[in-house]
């Protein structure tokens, strides 16, 4: 399925973007990067647009639910089912298969921060990594029952890729509807034509 060459450009955008403000260190090949202080940030666009590294034990946009296992786990099932859904509607219009793609794309980009970057950053064993996220946005300021959010939530490429897929889906989701309704009313169709030509006019059948 050619699509999945949309999810790879999002896992691999996501990455570098991730260890670009993470840094890294590739002793084979004598590859280092600094990258950002936890808890550094950059101002990109005044103070509306920041790059601010901080790590996510949770879900996109720190949403937090059970455990890392728990997260992990659930990433990685909505992944495969993803993945199944695209092969079953492979044929389908574009729409809303690239949508499907970008969300999967995310998923894996930010299962990947889950699975092994405690083990490969010296920070904890296999499935308890650290979600990087950096993009800093302020346009988001709601004060309700007591509650205040002053910042929009920081996220990263993955988390945005998830979003944009979800709104794509969306807005496709009337066409994917409408060429299942047809092509559904087209299977049914011969059955009907056949039918009708085995009766005369007066819906009597030929003798």
């Amino acid at each position: 399925m050619r699509i999945l060459y949309v999810t790879l450009l999002v896992v691999v955008v996501d990455q570098v973007s991730k260890l670009l403000v993470k840094g890294f260190w590739i002793p084979s090949l004598n590859m280092y990067h600094a990258g950002m202080q936890l808890g550094e940030s950059i101002p990109l666009i005044g103070n509306f647009f920041r790059l601010t590294f901080i790590e996510n034990p949770g879900m996109a946009f720190g949403i937090d639910l059970g455990g890392k296992i728990f997260l992990t786990g659930f990433s990685f099932l909505a992944s495969l089912g993803i993945l199944y859904y695209l092969f079953k509607i492979r044929r389908e219009g574009v729409g809303i298969r690239f949508s499907l793609a970008m969300i999967l794309g995310g998923a894996i980009g930010n299962l990947i921060d889950r699975i092994f970057y405690g083990l490969l950053f010296g920070e904890g064993a296999l499935f308890y990594g650290k979600v990087v996220d950096f993009f800093d946005v302020d346009f988001v300021h709601i004060n309700l029952f007591g509650y205040q959010l002053n910042r929009f939530p920081i996220f990263n490429v993955a988390d945005s890729c998830v979003t944009i897929g979800v709104l794509l889906m969306l807005f496709f989701h009337r066409e994917f509807s409408g060429d299942e309704q047809l092509h559904k009313s087209g299977e049914a169709q011969p059955v009907g034509n056949g039918a009708a030509s085995d009766l005369h006019p007066s819906g009597e059948p030929h003798s």
